[in-house]
């Protein structure tokens, strides 16, 4: 019982830093990465599809992605997709093939980056401790309906606290590898 609810709450808690992940990777840093255009997502025969199911994404070099659809009517599409998107980001057609330059990231806008960051952590941190608060509520309707003793409680809790206590540090990690990054030149 205590064992099930300990693997329900950290598969919350997994959830969380998996969403913490996928959010970090929509930050840019000053080099040229593929995920960073996993958001967005572009009008095709009636429906919502990603980028990365039209088209071919490549890094030229640390600088610079280029995007070569599939089929070649929607080039000026997803050009327009990734200029109306949130990244900043500046697309230039050659033909067939879409460049995007990364700009060089100031040191103001390293700043705001790393405050984005910081809040999505906070976000992250917050869901792991949502995910520990329904834990304990479940132990303490066990122990309500007497289906667990005070000890086993006392034992889930602490087992509880220990997975939250990994899990922030995994947030916190994150957050450090990920500050790292925006401040190397």
């Amino acid at each position: 019982m205590i064992d099930d609810i300990k693997q329900d709450t950290e598969e919350r808690m997994g959830k969380a830093l998996e969403a913490l992940s996928h959010n970090f990777n929509k930050i840019r840093t000053g080099r040229a990465h593929s995920s960073l255009l996993d958001s967005i997502r572009i009008e095709y025969y009636g429906a919502e599809t990603p980028l990365n199911q039209l088209a071919n994404i490549n890094i030229e070099d640390a600088r610079t992605l280029s995007v070569v659809a599939f089929d070649k009517a929607i080039t000026p599409d997803i050009e327009r997709a990734i200029l109306k998107s949130d990244l900043g980001l500046n697309p230039a057609t050659a033909g067939e093939v879409i460049r995007i330059p990364m700009p060089v990231l100031t040191e103001e806008t390293r700043k705001g980056y790393i405050k984005q960051a910081r809040s999505e952590a906070e976000s992250a941190r917050v869901s792991v401790r949502n995910a520990r608060r329904d834990g304990l509520g479940m132990l303490k309707e066990l122990l309500k309906e007497k289906e667990i003793s005070e000890d086993e409680e006392r034992r889930g809790q602490d087992v509880i606290q220990k997975v939250t206590d990994d899990y922030v540090a995994k947030v916190e990690a994150a957050l450090r590898e990920k500050e790292t990054d925006l401040m190397a030149i």
